[in-house]
């Protein structure tokens, strides 16, 4: 099969470019595959054209219109991707939000963007909207994705229903111009989503993206990497999050691509050896969890196999940093051609064995996780970027990585620093603005263009982006100190005992820290000190664990700065969640949440030792 080319590719819109896609892969190529009943089921591009287009007539027959607002609760599911594509063909405009979102998260969302229609995957979301339903006057129709019967409240109707009223529309139209008429109407500069961000702070805003700038970026991704037919993606990452939008759901059909869809990030383990990818987009807590497994699993073999991974990877690592600084050693290539053999053959078959590339974005990836895997050979691309720029700004290439660093942007994009270090993206890419928001809108594009994204950065040494931290979550000490508390929390969860970090120091005489710990390896240091018996509630505050965490703690903080070093830590018996609020759904702390939440136990930690 050839290969469309980016030049081929219309990028105008993305109703264009889903009418291009579909038809130039309509031989029976297989777009998506996805689980139904625990059973793997697979759509091609022509069956996807059909089921679409069907559900768009549906939609403009329930008289949904251009540039209303469509609002879509839903797990990953192929009917988030049909409901997407068709919501777009019309003109319309969705507004994804994290199913996860209580009744009264999403009333406030659907109110404040005055939504017709809201697609909600089963009953259980139904629920959520009927709560509220009566409290948003323009809407007038809840369509459920799962199959149901007849309802009392005669605006509820199922998916397959609308779908059925287009195709019966569609049978009275031979040459099927309604839906070709409807994506011509479309514009550029059409908003074709509405994304809330997760609003750390105060209220979501949400973040108006045109088909303009969602179809750059992709050109821009395109442009990057070289995503092809025989591509195989597995996408796991919220649908309604503008990174896995953008990445691994638009950028990923323009090559032309097969995806399959994951529900959950609970079930990568199981179908990474399944789907076996070539390009995973994913975020950095998943290849954290990776390479802890790894080593996990390795302290458990004997000391014989213990010795040769960890020779394996020192020599992975010294081959890396060779290449990283131009240098050619045929002593250490050979070396590492039997590590090669020995140990990280072993690691890429966890990863399907065809793996391309892990692109990682949403956060920022430790290096010392970016070189692990570099030094095994198997490939991990960071980037940067964030809702409101589409989202990509800057990433590492294929052929050019440095570690630690973001990368250069894309190539349709402009960054600059300001004078205080943060950074200013410019290009195609930026929002239209905030949905009835002018004067944040205003705070953050400047009349030239610029948006402020609120991240602090540095240009390397080799021109690549750095991300230090985000500018509202500097510390500034009692004593006058600038902290940047994400470079210290990244640098804590090296310890094999530390899953979480939450470093606590605003205004404060000295830094303190809540650590949620490696549960497993929690249990396993107890063992080892004949501690097994006891409950996590109890180990958490038992003597000895503390004192294994402090050394952790220690050998890991003693190149900071004495105001940087944490003084004091609490361990927790649970860890931070999204069902608690104290997670984001793409798993950023939210601080001022876990403040509120450990705020007695915080204080404890500033409370003068008698």
């Amino acid at each position: 099969m050839i290969n469309m080319t980016l030049k081929n590719i219309n990028l105008t819109t993305v109703p264009a470019m889903f009418m291009d896609i579909c038809r130039h892969y309509n031989t029976g190529k297989q777009a998506y595959y996805f689980k139904t009943d625990e059973k793997s089921v697979s759509i091609n591009y022509s069956e996807l054209y059909n089921r679409t287009e069907a559900f768009a007539i549906g939609l403009l027959d329930l008289g949904i219109r251009k540039g209303d607002r469509i609002g879509i609760v839903s797990e990953n599911r192929i009917e988030w991707i049909i409901a997407s594509f068709a919501i777009s063909a019309i003109g319309a405009c969705d507004v994804p939000v994290f199913p996860s979102l209580t009744a009264k998260q999403e009333e406030f969302v659907f109110r404040d963007c005055e939504t017709t229609a809201i697609i909600v995957s089963n009953n259980f979301q139904l629920s959520k909207v009927l709560q509220f339903k009566e409290n948003l006057p323009g809407l007038r129709h809840v369509i459920v994705m799962q199959s149901i019967t007849e309802h009392s409240d005669l605006s509820v109707k199922s998916m397959e229903s609308v779908m059925k009223r287009g195709s019966e529309r569609l049978n009275d139209d031979e040459l099927h111009t309604i839906f070709e008429r409807a994506c011509g109407n479309v514009s550029p500069d059409d908003l074709v989503t509405l994304i809330y961000t997760s609003g750390t702070t105060g209220n979501p805003k949400g973040v108006m993206l045109t088909h303009k700038n969602i179809c750059s970026n992709v050109e821009g991704i395109l442009q990057m990497i070289d995503i092809t037919p025989d591509d195989v993606f597995l996408s796991f990452l919220p649908l309604c999050h503008a990174y896995e939008r953008t990445t691994g759901f638009y950028s990923a059909f323009a090559g032309g691509s097969t995806i399959h869809l994951a529900e959950t990030i609970e079930s990568i383990a199981a179908l990474i050896p399944e789907v076996r990818p070539t390009l995973l987009t994913t975020v950095p807590k998943l290849l954290e969890t990776i390479r802890k497994k790894i080593i996990n699993q390795i302290e458990k073999e004997k000391p014989h196999k213990r010795k040769i991974f960890y020779w394996a990877t020192n020599i992975g690592k010294k081959k890396l940093h060779n290449t990283q600084n131009g240098k050619n050693s045929i002593i250490i290539n050979g070396m590492n051609k039997i590590a090669d053999k020995l140990v990280f053959s072993k690691i890429k078959e966890k990863t399907g064995g065809r793996l391309r590339a892990f692109v990682s974005g949403g956060g920022a990836l430790p290096a010392e996780i970016c070189e692990f895997f570099l030094a095994a050979g198997i490939t991990v691309l960071e980037g940067y970027g964030l809702t409101e720029a589409s989202p990509v700004v800057t990433a590492n290439r294929l052929d050019d990585i440095e570690i630690g660093s973001v990368g250069t942007p894309i190539f349709n994009v402009e960054v600059e620093l300001a004078d205080d270090g943060e950074i200013l993206v410019r290009g195609p890419n930026v929002m239209k603005g905030y949905w009835n928001n002018e004067a944040e809108t205003k705070e953050a594009i400047s009349p030239d263009g610029w948006l402020h994204t609120g991240d602090i950065g540095l240009f390397t040494e080799r021109g690549k982006l750095k991300i230090t931290d985000r500018k509202k979550h500097i510390f500034v000490s009692s004593g006058g100190k600038n902290i940047a508390p994400l470079h210290i929390e990244n640098l804590m969860r090296q310890s094999m005992l530390i899953d979480q970090c939450f470093l606590i120091g605003d205004n404060r005489q000295y830094c303190t820290a809540l650590i949620v710990p490696e549960f497993e390896q929690l249990k396993n240091l107890a063992s080892k000190i004949s501690l097994q018996d006891m409950e996590i509630a109890d180990l958490v505050t038992h003597e000895l664990i503390l004192q294994n965490m402090q050394k952790d703690i220690d050998d890991l903080q003693k190149d900071l700065a004495k105001y940087e070093r944490i003084r004091r830590f609490r361990i927790l018996p649970k860890p931070f969640t999204i069902e608690s609020g104290e997670l984001s759904p793409k798993l950023s702390l939210r601080r001022h949440i876990i403040e509120q939440n450990y705020s007695s136990i915080i204080e404890s930690m500033y409370q003068v030792k008698k």
